[in-house]
């Protein structure tokens, strides 16, 4: 099974703004990001196609496949509750700093950890990699798609802030045994 893991495009936010959840705008560049992302994607045959529904990730997804999109909550980015669009230099939370100090395990105020973001994909992913398809699209989040990958190569989400974050708009290609 091929599973293609496809992250939203640009989104048009100031830098610096914590947005996980948040309903954010697309970039004034998404016309070509689109094109760009369709163009790879345009000649593969895919048997389940599913998106976060934020925003950033469905249109995408819609954009290209229309009605055939399939929604999960579980593929949303992670819940950063109280801190959402706010800028992250000047949150003033009692939780922060231990937060900052160890995110995996700590949650935000009113939001998620790591683990709690890693624990909901996980059965998301489970549940996919039992499915019988040969591929499947799935539009998500940084975060999620950095999760993925540390389950799949059985990674420690603590190592996993190791390897580079991906862009909007890549595409990581992962092959699972059926």
């Amino acid at each position: 099974m091929e599973i293609y893991l496809i992250r939203h495009t640009k989104v048009n936010i100031e830098p610096g703004i914590c947005y996980g959840q948040k309903d954010v705008d697309l970039a004034l560049t998404y016309s070509e990001e689109l094109e760009a992302v369709k163009e790879k994607l345009k000649d593969i045959d895919f048997d389940l196609i599913i998106s976060s529904p934020l925003t950033r990730a469905k249109k995408l997804a819609n954009d290209i496949f229309g009605d055939q999109v399939l929604e999960d909550k579980r593929l949303m980015e992670l819940n950063f509750g109280d801190w959402e669009g706010k800028v992250w230099d000047e949150i003033k939370d009692p939780l922060f700093q231990a937060w900052m100090e160890d995110f995996v395990n700590k949650k935000c105020s009113n939001g998620e950890s790591f683990v709690m973001l890693r624990d909901r994909v996980l059965e998301f992913w489970n549940e996919i990699k039992s499915k019988d398809c040969k591929k499947i699209a799935i539009f998500t989040h940084g975060g999620v798609i950095r999760t993925i990958k540390a389950i799949e190569q059985n990674v420690k989400l603590e190592d996993s802030f190791n390897e580079p974050t991906t862009d909007f708009g890549e595409i990581t290609i992962l092959s699972t045994p059926k």
